[in-house]
């Protein structure tokens, strides 16, 4: 079903509803968004930028009001020239409404520590930001980042484990997570089933070239089940939903509770 109707316009309440998060979370729960060409590329010009329309930007600015903590991989933060979120940029009377800090830190998955101390990520936020690294990044990459005030997390030894990231964010109250890419975390998230919902936008562009897809990494065991929770329309543009569907009890052999 496509809804809102082709002629009608959806409240500002209506899209919160929709993207908003569960109430009384027990564990983190991970909201992916992504936007990505009709012909599946997930950047132009090696960047996600020129894919999105003012509609995706507002999930996007929505995505980041809604959440506890903001997801996303170095390379994505590095090539889309990430900064801290600032408090201009989220609706503070939203966030008083929800019970939220003022403002998301970023949380920057990167397995070498890859973020510089004198990065915007470091320099120019309202609140620390969370590096999610491993054993085997260089130690001084490691002090360094943690001398200049960020909050640096040892989550793995070779490779970013994101059960242990997301058990760390955890830890930290972080419960409601905005994934904002890019594919290696995407792919990681799958690779370890804990993505509960993606909102992905359809951009009405041929993008050609060689952009890669939305999700690169290890193949899990079979897919993972999702269902169509909501699609809107904006400007020939498709905003789809898609949650995490949840075994039947009865029928997957398990006690019902």
């Amino acid at each position: 079903m496509l809804w809102p109707p082709r002629d009608g316009e959806i409240t500002d309440e209506e899209l919160e509803r929709l993207y908003d998060y569960p109430a009384g979370l027990d564990r983190p729960w991970v909201q992916v968004n992504f936007v990505s060409s009709v012909d599946g590329a997930v950047s132009v010009a090696g960047r996600s930028e020129g894919l999105g329309n003012a509609a995706d930007h507002k999930v996007f600015m929505l995505g980041r009001d809604l959440c506890d903590v903001v997801l996303v991989g170095a390379g994505t933060a590095l090539v889309e020239g990430y900064q801290g979120v600032k408090a201009g940029e989220v609706r503070a009377s939203r966030r008083a409404r929800l019970g939220l800090t003022p403002v998301p830190p970023i949380a920057v998955v990167t397995g070498r520590c890859s973020i510089e101390p004198t990065s915007a990520l470091v320099t120019s936020t309202s609140v620390p930001p969370i590096i999610l690294t491993t054993a085997a990044a260089p130690r001084e990459r490691r002090d360094a980042l943690a001398a200049a005030g960020a909050d640096v997390v040892v989550a793995g030894e070779e490779a970013v484990s994101m059960d242990l990231a997301l058990a760390a964010l955890d830890e930290r109250g972080l419960r409601r997570v905005d994934c904002e890419g890019g594919p290696h975390v995407f792919g990681a998230l799958i690779d370890a089933d804990l993505v509960d919902v993606l909102c992905v936008t359809f951009s009405p562009l041929l993008a050609g070239g060689d952009a890669g897809r939305i999700a690169v990494g290890p193949l899990p065991p079979s897919p993972r089940s999702m269902e169509l929770a909501s699609v809107l329309h904006a400007d020939s543009a498709l905003l789809l939903r898609y949650r995490r569907v949840t075994p039947d009890p009865v029928t997957s052999g398990a006690s019902p509770a």
